[in-house]
């Protein structure tokens, strides 16, 4: 006899938006048998939610009074928060990230993990540092997943951000296979980067998922991990366009939502939040990364990054490609810009200072990826490395590549996007409909097949 992994209930239920009355994606799209063995009816497969459920601290009740939020109505956050479960519960996703999870009330925190608890989950929270009041929250569905390790990230930076890593392992495995060392394990990182009030902010941001990406690289090497796939989930605060999604791109991860619907890096045709000044843009991502992608090596990826930062600053402050030599050579006589000179036209550019911008460090290290011929200063071309945003790669890539190690491969485990939806659905037409009120922020849901991949057998 074959039963449903997911809830399986009336879609009219009570408490549910009316904006959302529609058909549930992923609902019953999972069979399993009694005995745990999957049904030759449908493929395995894994489901992942990320939604940004919004804080009553957070949350504005009047545009004239800026002061009455949410949180001080309890009937108001209750009966909202209970709908989010609601839905949470009745898609039953294997995988669930919420980011500003209002961690300063007991009560709430309570309701879920209770309610989530109660339907076969593991649940994680972790709050912003300094007391902010919310923060996140991971839960895993126990019958897809055993938690084998949980670490907190804490940035400790300027926005008091902070980030949780994940490694589950498959309770029933996906693929069989005659290979017992194939491993069928999943690092996630559910994460909230900082707003970006200010474009100088943009280098607190490319921190911290340069930090979240320092943390991983680690954790795989450490745990011999080189050959599992990554899913990283969460409000990254930024859209298609912004600096962290090229520089996660240039990582290897590619956007579950953005592959469902084969839109390319320059499709720009979905939104997942309307932010307090009423803009409306896509933030919301759940990245996936297969242990076969070819990737640069994180110091070249992050330094090309940094330079595009700073490109962006000479830009915004009207300065072509001579302009911008210029101002970066101040006031010396030669044509050619020295390290004192790169480092104060980075200050003006407000990319730098004690609370958050470029260490000093991180100056040395971007001076040293620009300096080709190391004489200590630049000249033209290699200013040019830093407007066209690239580096040299003193680290060999072919390290990292599919074709290194001379060939030798193994099989690894990955993942395939099968599909990725938005809710409410009108933002997948880039228009937020009126009648939604659960959060600023659309959920977004993602339907992953197991494969099996061919590797290089290489190590981080």
């Amino acid at each position: 006899m074959v039963m449903l992994v997911s809830f399986f209930k009336d879609p009219e239920f009570a408490n549910v938006d009316s904006s959302e009355n529609e058909s549930i994606p992923f609902r019953g799209t999972i069979l399993r048998t009694k005995s745990g063995k999957f049904s030759s009816v449908s493929e395995p497969c894994v489901s992942c939610t990320t939604f940004n459920i919004l804080a009553p601290i957070y949350k504005r009740l009047d545009q004239q009074n800026q002061n009455v939020r949410e949180s001080d109505f309890r009937a108001f956050w209750l009966a909202r928060n209970e709908r989010i479960v609601d839905w949470l519960l009745y898609e039953s996703s294997s995988i669930i990230c919420l980011q500003e999870f209002w961690v300063g009330n007991e009560e709430l925190v309570q309701m879920y993990e209770q309610r989530l608890g109660a339907s076969g989950y593991d649940t994680f929270k972790l709050a912003r540092t300094n007391n902010r009041g919310d923060g996140l929250l991971t839960a895993i569905h126990k019958e897809y997943f055993r938690v084998l390790n949980y670490r907190e990230l804490l940035f400790n930076d300027f926005g008091d951000r902070v980030a949780q890593l994940l490694h589950v392992q498959s309770v029933i495995p996906f693929l069989q296979n005659n290979d017992d060392s194939m491993q069928q394990e999943i690092l996630i990182v559910n994460t909230h980067l900082l707003f970006p009030h200010d474009s100088s902010l943009s280098i607190v941001r490319l921190h911290q998922v340069y930090k979240i990406l320092q943390y991983l690289e680690t954790y795989q090497r450490e745990n011999k991990l080189s050959q599992v796939p990554v899913m990283l989930c969460g409000d990254w605060n930024g859209s298609k366009r912004g600096h962290v999604y090229k520089f996660l791109r240039s990582q290897g991860f590619v956007s579950s939502y953005d592959i469902a619907h084969e839109y390319t890096d320059s499709d720009h045709k979905w939104v997942s939040h309307r932010n307090h000044r009423g803009n409306i843009c896509g933030v919301d991502f759940i990245w996936l990364r297969n242990p076969n992608k070819s990737i640069k090596p994180l110091k070249i990826s992050w330094a090309e990054a940094a330079f595009g930062i700073i490109k962006y600053q000479l830009q915004k402050a009207q300065l072509n490609e001579k302009d911008a030599f210029d101002f970066l050579r101040a006031d010396n006589n030669g044509n050619y810009i020295t390290y004192s000179d790169f480092c104060d036209a980075l200050k003006q550019l407000k990319l730098t200072s004690l609370s958050h911008g470029l260490s000093f460090q991180e100056m040395k290290d971007l001076w040293v990826q620009a300096d080709v011929d190391g004489n200590g200063v630049l000249d033209y071309d290699e200013f040019l490395r830093i407007w066209y945003c690239t580096c040299s790669e003193h680290i060999d890539e072919d390290s990292n590549s599919e074709d290194s190690n001379e060939g030798i491969t193994k099989e690894a485990f990955g993942f395939a996007v099968k599909n990725a939806i938005l809710f409410p659905r009108e933002v997948e037409k880039g228009i937020w409909p009126e009648n939604y009120h659960l959060s600023d922020h659309a959920r977004l849901t993602a339907l992953f097949s197991p494969v099996r991949l061919r590797c290089s057998q290489k190590s981080l």
